[in-house]
């Protein structure tokens, strides 16, 4: 058995020790737990100067910027405060609260096709909160993936790692643990997956020191975590040279 699978036995173990006290934790959490707006303000729209460069972000309530006031305060805003030094950006949101995978899919196959030259994914923790099956999820990520390249055209595909939600606030013992653990081991599965695939990079997210940087609700990214979570995101694109048809490659420089 190897190391995911001792995961998995481990944590369903525990669901069925734990799953009376956990299942009443989750119900009192979704009743007390303040519910943020997404982030107001325009979704899409063009910034900087420079070579063109498409982007979309994606996913669940992180990327939709709950937790903060506007567009320019979340992901997407910080992002394109990074890259439009350097390129004429168009950018879109597409993210929802409570999104998954397997929602996010089924919302990408009603869009229109647009081409977008990089995709940065905020997906993972409502797959973790609704106990997606791992297999399951990795299969699903196989098919977004493909799902955006052959219709998005996408060339450099960003998948944050998950959140710690070990340290999440808004979550009590042992509910914290239990979601934490397979938080931990969802993410593992993320970058084992992302890393082999040259259009993928996987982004980690802080290691320690999450919980203090959190929303009011304790459950979502506060401003600093945006700042930083966008800045570094903005920076994994930027490292990707010769990725995008408007770049000259290393050998054309030459």
């Amino acid at each position: 058995m190897n190391r995911a699978e001792k995961n998995g036995a481990r944590l369903a173990a525990a669901m069925v020790v734990l799953s009376p006290l956990l299942v009443c934790q989750g119900i009192y959490v979704r009743r007390v737990t303040p519910k943020l707006p997404e982030a107001d303000g325009p979704r899409s729209g063009e910034a900087g100067c420079g070579a063109p460069l498409r982007l979309m972000v994606l996913g669940d309530s992180a990327a939709a910027g709950v937790g903060v006031r506007t567009q320019e305060e979340a992901l997407a805003g910080y992002m394109v405060s990074g890259l439009k030094k350097k390129f004429r950006v168009a950018w879109k949101v597409e993210a929802q609260t409570g999104a998954t995978t397997r929602s996010t899919i089924a919302s990408l196959k009603s869009m229109a096709q647009e081409p977008f030259a990089a995709v940065a994914i905020s997906l993972g923790v409502n797959d973790v909160t609704c106990g997606r099956r791992a297999t399951t999820w990795l299969a699903e990520l196989d098919e977004l993936a493909g799902l955006l390249r052959l219709k998005f055209g996408a060339q450099r595909m960003l998948w944050s790692g998950l959140p710690p939600m070990h340290e999440f606030p808004a979550l009590p013992q042992p509910l914290r643990w239990y979601l934490g653990a397979r938080a931990k081991w969802f993410g593992r599965l993320l970058r084992e997956w992302a890393e082999p695939q040259p259009d993928c990079v996987f982004v980690a997210v802080p290691a320690g020191g999450y919980g203090p940087m959190m929303a009011e609700d304790g459950f979502h990214p506060g401003p600093r975590m945006y700042e930083m979570w966008g800045a570094e995101m903005a920076r994994r694109i930027m490292e990707g040279r010769g990725l995008f048809p408007h770049e000259p490659t290393a050998a054309q420089k030459d």
